[in-house]
């Protein structure tokens, strides 16, 4: 019996992972201070954790590794999020690292700068003894070989791929025409909705303002936010552009994209829907 490849991936939600990776690995404390480097890193994924943290040999990291204050073993289970896709609860970015899902002991790292409080965690799994899990926000900046990189790390088994497209995509709002274009370049980002990525000449710039709302995505880069102004009410946060993406995202470099669970999206004339909205 065939199985679909997220349900296979899906299956391990609950187990603790970890893959190799061949990256050289660093981070630098937001003073520029190096507190990890290393070769011989691993991607790990605490259970329902849906994107992996790094995990490195303990002398990779340059300094002293000391229990937490108050932290002790962590061997808790947390009470975990619902999603409609995943009856047992996931953990996204927006949980904070010390929101351990496996026994273990939360470390502060001791640095000639300062502590880096609770920024690592020693798991109790005997296929990680001598290796720590690290904090991604304890850390100022990253890098994989001499690229920085933001957000998390990169999932292996995730990716995007930009193509120019000639279908008809439309975008509305109780009758309202915000874009309307055959020039757009489609978005598949693995296990997520596809985007539609508009130029703005066939978009209704006139109806947009400027958001203050950004967001960061490892594989796309930084974006900035759109509200809709039409009439009297205002959409706030409703399409967003990457104005500087990473090579990945250079196609839809400047163009715009709209939440399609929350206007109407039509792709040659059939309506696209979406599970949520990121």
């Amino acid at each position: 019996m065939a199985i679909a490849m997220k349900d296979l991936q899906d299956s391990a939600l609950g187990d603790l992972r970890l893959h190799p990776t061949h990256k050289w690995i660093r981070a630098a404390t937001h003073g520029d201070l190096v507190v990890v480097d290393s070769r011989r890193a691993l991607l790990v994924w605490e259970p329902r954790r849906i994107v992996p943290c790094y995990a490195v040999p303990e002398p990779d990291v340059i300094g002293e590794l000391v229990p937490s204050d108050g932290a002790g073993s962590v061997s808790r289970r947390v009470a975990l999020p619902r999603d409609p896709d995943m009856p047992h609860g996931v953990l996204t970015p927006d949980d904070p690292f010390v929101r351990h899902s496996t026994p273990g002991t939360s470390l502060t790292i001791r640095t000639e700068a300062g502590d880096l409080p609770a920024a690592a965690f020693a798991p109790d799994d005997r296929d990680l003894a001598g290796w720590v899990l690290l904090d991604w926000d304890a850390f100022g900046q990253w890098y994989e070989e001499d690229e920085p990189v933001m957000g998390h790390p990169h999932d292996p088994f995730k990716r995007i791929d930009c193509l120019r497209s000639s279908r008809h995509v439309e975008v509305t709002h109780r009758g309202v025409v915000l874009a309307d274009t055959r020039r757009a370049t489609l978005l598949y980002e693995t296990h997520l909705p596809t985007r539609y990525y508009i130029p703005r000449e066939d978009v209704a710039m006139e109806l947009l303002e400027p958001s203050d709302r950004h967001t960061v995505c490892a594989y796309k880069g930084q974006a900035s936010y759109w509200s809709a102004r039409i009439g009297d009410e205002l959409l706030a946060d409703i399409a967003w552009t990457y104005e500087a993406p990473l090579h990945d995202a250079v196609p839809v470099r400047g163009l715009v994209a709209f939440y399609a669970g929350k206007l109407g999206l039509t792709v040659d004339g059939v309506v696209a829907g979406e599970r949520r909205p990121r």
